[in-house]
C-alpha cells in the first residue's frame, strides 16, 4: 500500500511507474487558498488533521431546517403518532450512521474521495453510474434543496424577497465550497458551537410543547415511508465519506474515525428529526409542512430569530459539502480537465445550476422534498450493496485498481441497475411513480431501498461467484 511517499508519484506528476494518479500543487493547511486538483491521490506529505474533526464535520450540515422537516413530513404529512415517528427516524438514521463510519475508514489509506473508491466494486468506466448520480444529487439535488431551506429561513427572518435571500445563501456557499477542503472543514468546525448551542435550546422548547400522544390518522405504509425518508436522508452523506478522511494520516485510529463520523452523523440527523416530529404535534399540519415559520412560531420572538439564523448557517454548512463533494464526484467520473483549479471550477458550474433549480422549487418544497429523499435511497442503497459485497470479496486491493482506466467489472454496474430497476417496479411509493406492491397493498410502504440492496447484492455475489472472479487484489499485467 502507499504508506511512503516514494510509493508514489511525485506531486508533479513527473513519475507515473505505480499506476497512482496524484493530486499536483503544494496546499498544506493554508485555508484561504484555492485547493488544487480533482479526484486524485493526497501525498502523504500534505495529510494533516484529527478525527475528532469528523464529529462537526457531519454534525454541522444537518442542524438545519431539511433534517427538521423529515420528522415534520412523518407527522404531518405521513400521518405518524410522535413515537412511532421517533422510532422510525431513529432506525433509519441509525442504519445511514452505520454505514458512514465504515465507509470512512478507507479514506486515510488510499487518499482518494469515496467515488474513487467506488471504482473498486464498479470497474472504472463503470464507476460512470454511481459517480454521475451523486454529482447531480450532491452537487445540484441537495445544494438546491438546503439552499431553499435556507433562504426560506432568511425569508422569514428580514421579509426580504425569498430570491434575494436565496441568492445570499448561494453566494456564501459558493465561496466556500470554491477554496476547497481547508476552508470547508473550517467552516464546519466554527459553525459547530454556534448550531449546537441555538439548537439545543430550541429542541428544548419545542420538546416541551410537543403533544405525543396527539390523535393521528396514519396513511397505509406511514412507518416505511418515514423509515426510508429518514434513510435517504442519512445515506446521502454516504456517498461522501471519504471524502473528509482522506486527508489525514494513513495511521489514523480506525476506531476515532468510524465513531466519530457515524456518530455525528447520527446523533444531529435523529435528534432534530425527532425535534421535527415533536413540530409536527404541536402546530397544524398545513403550518408544520409550511417551512420554517411553523416551527419558529413556537418559540418566544429572540429565539425565534436565532432558530432562523441557525436554520440559514446549517443549510450553508450542509451545502458547502454538497457542492465540494458533487464536484469531487464530477471529476471522479474520468472526464480529463486539465485546470489545475478544475475541482473549485466545476463546484462554481454545479452551484450556478443549483441556484436555478432551488430557484424554481421557492414554491412547492414539501412535495419535492418527499420525493427527493427516498429517490436518494433508490440509489444509494444498490450502490451500497456493490460497495460492501466489493469490500467482502476484496480486503486489500491495490491502490492501482482505482486508476487504470483498463479494468472492468461489469458486475457492478449491472448489478446496481438492476436492483434500481426491479425494486422501483415493484416498490416505489412516492407521488411521481407508485409501484406495483403498494398500489395492490398500501401496507407495504415503500420497500425500494431493502429490496434494492438484496438484489443488487445477490446479482453481483452470483455473478463472480459464476465467473470465478471478484477476488482480485493485484492489477494483471
Amino acid at each position: 500500500m502507499s504508506t511512503r511517499d516514494q510509493d508514489v508519484p511525485q506531486a508533479s506528476g513527473s513519475g507515473t511507474a505505480t499506476g497512482v494518479l496524484v493530486r499536483e500543487g503544494s496546499y498544506g493547511t493554508r485555508v484561504l487558498e484555492v485547493e488544487p486538483g480533482g479526484a486524485e491521490f493526497i501525498p502523504l506529505n500534505e495529510r494533516h488533521g484529527k478525527p475528532l474533526q469528523l464529529f462537526w464535520t457531519w454534525t454541522s450540515p444537518n442542524m438545519e431546517f431539511a433534517t427538521i422537516f423529515v420528522g415534520v413530513l412523518a407527522v404531518a404529512g405521513f400521518g405518524l403518532g410522535f413515537w412511532e415517528a421517533a422510532l422510525a427516524l431513529i432506525l433509519g438514521s441509525g442504519i445511514g450512521g452505520i454505514t458512514q463510519g465504515i465507509l470512512s475508514l478507507r479514506g486515510p489509506k488510499y487518499g482518494v474521495p469515496q467515488m474513487v473508491l467506488s471504482r473498486l466494486g464498479f470497474g472504472y468506466w463503470g464507476n460512470i453510474l454511481p459517480a454521475g448520480l451523486n454529482a447531480v444529487t450532491a452537487g445540484i439535488g441537495w445544494f438546491a434543496v438546503n439552499s431553499v431551506s435556507g433562504a426560506l429561513a432568511l425569508n422569514v427572518l428580514t421579509h426580504l424577497p425569498q430570491v434575494l435571500c436565496l441568492i445570499i445563501i448561494v453566494a456564501v456557499q459558493l465561496v466556500v465550497a470554491f477554496f476547497g477542503y481547508n476552508l470547508v472543514a473550517y467552516f464546519e468546525r466554527y459553525a459547530f458551537p454556534i448550531l449546537t448551542v441555538i439548537f439545543l435550546i430550541a429542541a428544548g422548547v419545542i420538546l416541551s410543547k410537543a403533544h405525543p400522544g396527539a390523535t393521528h390518522h396514519t396513511i397505509p405504509g406511514a412507518f416505511l415511508l418515514t423509515f426510508g425518508a429518514s434513510f435517504g436522508y442519512a445515506v446521502g452523506w454516504n456517498p461522501y465519506a471519504s471524502d473528509y478522511t482522506r486527508y489525514l494520516k494513513p495511521d489514523t485510529s480506525k476506531k476515532a474515525i468510524a465513531w466519530w463520523s457515524g456518530a455525528g452523523l447520527f446523533i444531529s440527523c435523529a435528534v432534530l428529526e425527532v425535534v421535527g416530529a415533536a413540530v409536527g404535534t404541536a402546530v397544524g399540519a398545513n403550518n408544520a409542512l409550511a417551512g420554517p415559520g411553523g416551527m419558529t412560531s413556537l418559540l418566544a420572538t429572540p429565539l425565534a430569530d436565532f432558530t432562523l439564523i441557525a436554520i440559514a448557517l446549517g443549510a450553508v454548512s450542509a451545502n458547502v459539502l454538497n457542492i465540494y463533494s458533487g464536484a469531487l464526484s464530477f471529476t471522479a467520473i474520468g472526464i480529463k480537465l486539465p485546470l489545475a483549479a478544475r475541482r473549485a471550477i466545476v463546484a462554481l458550474g454545479f452551484g450556478i445550476i443549483g441556484f436555478f433549480l432551488a430557484w424554481s422549487a421557492l414554491g412547492n418544497a414539501g412535495a419535492d422534498y418527499q420525493n427527493f429523499l427516498l429517490i436518494i435511497a433508490y440509489w444509494i442503497a444498490p450502490w451500497l450493496a456493490v460497495y460492501f459485497c466489493d469490500l467482502l470479496l476484496r480486503r486489500n486491493p491495490e491502490e492501482r485498481l482505482l486508476f487504470s482506466t483498463r479494468r472492468e467489472n461489469w458486475a457492478g454496474p449491472v448489478a446496481m441497475l438492476v436492483g434500481m430497476g426491479l425494486s422501483i417496479w415493484l416498490f416505489s411509493n412516492q407521488t411521481k411513480y407508485v409501484g406495483l406492491v403498494p398500489t395492490h397493498i398500501p401496507s407495504a410502504g415503500d420497500l425500494t431501498f431493502e429490496a434494492g440492496f438484496v438484489i443488487t447484492a445477490v446479482v453481483y455475489l452470483g455473478w463472480h461467484a459464476i465467473a470465478g472472479t471478484g477476488r482480485e487484489e493485484t492489477l494483471s499485467a
